[in-house]
């Protein structure tokens, strides 16, 4: 899967929006709050919500080990790193960035939340 790929389906969601708050780096966002980092242009990854904790974020570590990550700074809350060119299915990356949109959708205050969820 392509950058430009994964970038398009997670601005097809509902109220998703791209920033760049650090340099030419890329975040996805739904409400004010990201739910998808894209990274530099030139970056081959995308950084989702895997699970509510560490614990379940590890499965994908233990499923893809070559091409899922411990995200830097946001790790210990349950966010990866996912290759876009490795192992990791297209269907399977797709299903990560709607739990990670939806994750972050619940959490927001209703007034916050795209029309119709």
């Amino acid at each position: 899967m392509q950058r430009d790929e994964m970038r398009a389906y997670c601005l097809a969601k509902p109220g998703a929006w791209v920033d760049q708050p650090w340099d030419d780096h890329e975040v996805v966002k739904v409400g004010g709050r990201i739910f998808a980092f894209l990274g530099n242009p030139g970056s081959a990854t995308v950084g989702v919500k895997c699970g509510a904790n560490r614990e379940i974020a590890d499965e994908w570590l233990h499923r893809y080990p070559g091409d899922a990550s411990v995200m830097a700074y946001l790790g210990r809350s349950g966010w990866n790193t996912l290759r876009l060119t490795g192992a990791v299915p297209a269907d399977e990356l797709y299903e990560a960035v709607d739990a990670s949109y939806e994750t972050v959708v619940r959490k927001l205050p209703k007034r916050d939340r795209p029309a119709g969820i």
